[in-house]
């Protein structure tokens, strides 16, 4: 019968094929200075290698190094939309590109302890998007798990080494409306409230860009419920809507149809996000983006920085938020 589990290759049978010794693989799989290989040795290694298909233990490593390679990735219980994948895949690109392995586990403190992610991991740092109890910190920094807390915490520890600018992205909603010559604002607040750490600092920003109170309303992706949201607005006086993204945005519309009403003269509408879904929309709808690859840099520098006990460098990540002007507003 044939062995469900297959055996790992390791080290031990590249030398075999190579007629090396094990520390002459070590040697040249960690490219170790100041060794005296041939060059024709050093290619009979890596061609077993690679014949062997051998992947280097990261347990291994990590005693042998005294640090792992992997920066654990704590996401909240957040829908994975195409920001955040797309945040995502850059990070895991930025971290390669310094032989860091990223490793993303979505969900919530509730789905399983963060202890028995870490302990079970045994990362090099943690990236996460929210806070942390006193003890889960402390506790982490005593197996020298490096801790950064990446976005929108809101307690006071640790302290926030990356604030990625919702409130602008708020702001620049608001302002394209008002430049517009909207006096009247409305707000498209989201229905799901695991996205209320994204909503709260973005309507912020809203309120900090409008002479008056905007007029807030829950718009769910339902385009009768949407339909309603518009009818007070119009009913409000309202003439320029901020949503708090793109979806709810394209439900505002969606809304709008319902009731005979067209954007922008009728009312305008300013969406966050710009997925591609955006362009299609009818009208297209004029959105707010923030560049995930600069996001993605500046924590990916961060958590290098956590990891080698050094300070980041300053970065000003107020331009990497614009708006994209189309039809809608």
């Amino acid at each position: 019968m044939t062995d469900p589990t297959p055996r790992r290759v390791t080290s031990a049978d590249v030398a075999r094929l190579a007629g090396v010794s094990r520390a002459t693989v070590s040697y040249v799989l960690n490219d170790t200075p100041h060794q005296t290989i041939s060059a024709a040795t050093r290619g009979r290694v890596l061609d077993a290698a690679t014949s062997l298909g051998y992947a280097p233990s990261a347990a291994a490593r990590a005693l042998r190094t005294g640090r792992s390679d992997v920066v654990l990735c704590l996401l909240p219980d957040w829908p994975i939309g195409p920001e955040v994948g797309a945040l995502l895949g850059n990070l895991s690109t930025g971290f390669a590109r310094s032989g860091l392995t990223f490793v993303a586990h979505p969900g919530n403190h509730a789905d399983r302890p963060i202890a028995d992610l870490w302990k079970a991991i045994t990362p090099a740092a943690v990236l996460a998007f929210t806070d942390f109890s006193a003890a889960e910190i402390t506790a982490m920094r005593a197996a020298g798990v490096a801790l950064v807390v990446g976005l929108l915490g809101r307690g006071t520890a640790p302290r926030r080494e990356l604030a990625v600018p919702q409130q602008r992205v708020g702001r620049l909603q608001a302002e394209h409306l008002t430049a517009a010559g909207h006096t009247t604002i409305g707000y498209a607040y989201p229905d799901d409230d695991r996205v209320r750490i994204f909503a709260e600092p973005r309507l912020a920003g809203v309120r900090a860009a409008c002479a008056t109170e905007p007029s807030v309303r829950i718009v769910p992706l339902d385009p009768a419920a949407a339909a309603e949201a518009v009818r007070r607005w119009h009913a409000e006086g309202v003439t320029g809507v901020c949503a708090y993204n793109d979806e709810v945005a394209m439900a505002v519309l969606a809304g709008m149809r319902r009731r005979g009403l067209h954007a922008p003269a009728d009312l305008a509408v300013v969406g966050v996000d710009d997925i591609p879904a955006a362009r299609l929309a009818e009208p297209a709808l004029t959105t707010v983006t923030t560049d995930q690859a600069a996001v993605a840099a500046h924590l990916a520098t961060t958590v290098l920085a956590a990891i080698n006990g050094t300070e980041p460098p300053a970065t000003d990540l107020t331009g990497i938020v614009t708006v994209i002007h189309r039809d809608s507003a």
